[in-house]
């Protein structure tokens, strides 16, 4: 096994952060380096929720039929910047080919070893690090408006089951008895057990990077601009104006992550799913639980001192800035879902969650750059799978052999 190697991480979110403490564990050194420092992007503002049974990716079937309709009803939390259409469109097609039963089986069976089992994998993580408190095992609720909207599901659930998950069915009185915060028409729910939230995801990735720091990692503030190779083997990167030498590098920047990929050799259809979320702070009442409300496709997740609200998928690349109408339409689910919630003060976020037109991450080294290492691309699941993805990096780098297929996963299926 190589032991002792010098590895630069580019990206300080969830993803680099649990690469270092993992590749620290097993006595390697590590240089962290981020623009903007640890837990400052789609790290802090994801929907907290430590959700394993998210599987099953965006792209299921009938999402070609359905995707007009949504785009043009205001209700809908899917939107589009329509003057990004043009350059959408590229990565928009190959998308949308995956939106099918069969592709759509097959996504989910590689995301089930990345987030299924993701309240353990964020526990082992944590483990000694200060960081534990933020972690709270709980259940997770998709609540509907009756079984017949459940069933519309189906497809979905029947995934899950074949994954192994189990779920309790609260129907009218049982889930008013389990909690009764939410409108009287919402009246079915599937609770799920063995999950779990982050009470507060920004805070959480900052005390994992401190706890690196403190086992002799080095923390970098700098934009990396490229990798430095001789004779096809990493020998260091250039980040802000100097070189740091290195024996591997691992690119875990999010969608921020194509350029550097692409000086390697690997051309991903990455697009920013834009996300937005709202926190209403110091409110009436909180929720038991995580819960997506099926019909508005949002999270309600209860954190330290408020709600946070968070979903609705906008696409309109990186640089335009965030839209009104997701934030209203949010705020107008959650009064809808809980018309007795009140709060003191709401604070808006918007975000850029790495999109790859096959809904797979991209985990692994990169073919023909020994010692190049990608993590990046896991759409909206990137809080609940960073851990697992940090520590497969962390065993690949390492030399070690994950006791799971890295196929499907591989940086060589966008190979130039």
């Amino acid at each position: 096994m190589d032991q002792g190697k010098h590895v630069a991480i580019i990206g300080a979110g969830i993803v680099g952060v649990s690469t270092a403490i993992w590749l620290l564990r097993a006595g390697h050194r590590v240089t962290l380096i981020d623009r903007a420092g640890p837990g400052e992007g789609t790290s802090h503002g994801n929907g907290g929720v430590l959700a394993s049974c998210a599987m099953v990716p965006v792209t299921g079937p009938g999402l070609l039929r359905r995707a007009p309709g949504m785009l043009l009803d205001s209700e809908q939390p899917l939107f589009l910047r329509w003057s990004y259409l043009a350059k959408l469109a590229p990565w928009l097609v190959k998308y949308l080919r995956h939106a099918n039963a069969q592709d759509t089986r097959r996504i989910a069976a590689a995301m089930a070893p990345i987030v299924g089992d993701s309240l353990a994998d964020h526990q082992a993580l944590a483990a000694g690090t200060g960081a534990e408190h933020w972690i709270v095992p709980s259940d997770y609720l998709y609540i509907y408006k009756d079984r017949a909207q459940f069933q519309g599901d189906a497809f979905g659930w029947d995934i899950r089951r074949a994954h192994g998950f189990e779920w309790d069915e609260l129907e009218g009185a049982a889930l008013r008895a389990y909690d009764p915060m939410f409108a009287d028409e919402l009246g079915f729910a599937v609770k799920m057990g063995n999950h779990g939230r982050i009470a507060d995801p920004g805070r959480y990735v900052k005390d994992l990077a401190a706890h690196a720091v403190a086992q002799g990692a080095k923390l970098v503030m700098a934009d990396v601009s490229d990798l430095v190779r001789e004779g096809g083997r990493v020998t260091g990167l250039r980040a802000g104006g100097e070189t740091i030498a290195c024996d591997a590098a691992v690119i875990a920047t999010g969608v921020w992550s194509k350029a550097l990929a692409g000086k390697l050799g690997i051309d991903v259809p990455l697009e920013s799913e834009r996300g937005y979320h709202i926190e209403l702070w110091e409110p009436s009442v909180m929720p038991r639980a995580p819960v997506m409300i099926a019909s508005g496709k949002f999270v309600a997740t209860p954190m330290q001192g408020r709600i946070r609200l968070a979903g609705v998928v906008e696409f309109g690349g990186l640089e335009a800035p965030a839209s009104r109408p997701p934030f209203d339409l949010l705020l107008r689910h959650a009064k809808k879902a809980m018309p007795g919630l009140t709060w003191q003060r709401a604070v808006e976020w918007m975000g850029h969650r790495p999109a790859p037109s096959d809904s797979i991450p991209l985990i692994g080294e990169v073919p023909g750059t020994t010692g190049a290492y990608l993590g990046f691309g896991h759409h909206h699941v990137g809080l609940t799978g960073g851990p697992k993805t940090g520590r497969l990096l962390a065993q690949v780098i390492g030399g070690h052999r994950p006791n799971v297929d890295m196929t499907p996963y591989a940086p060589a299926r966008f190979a130039r």
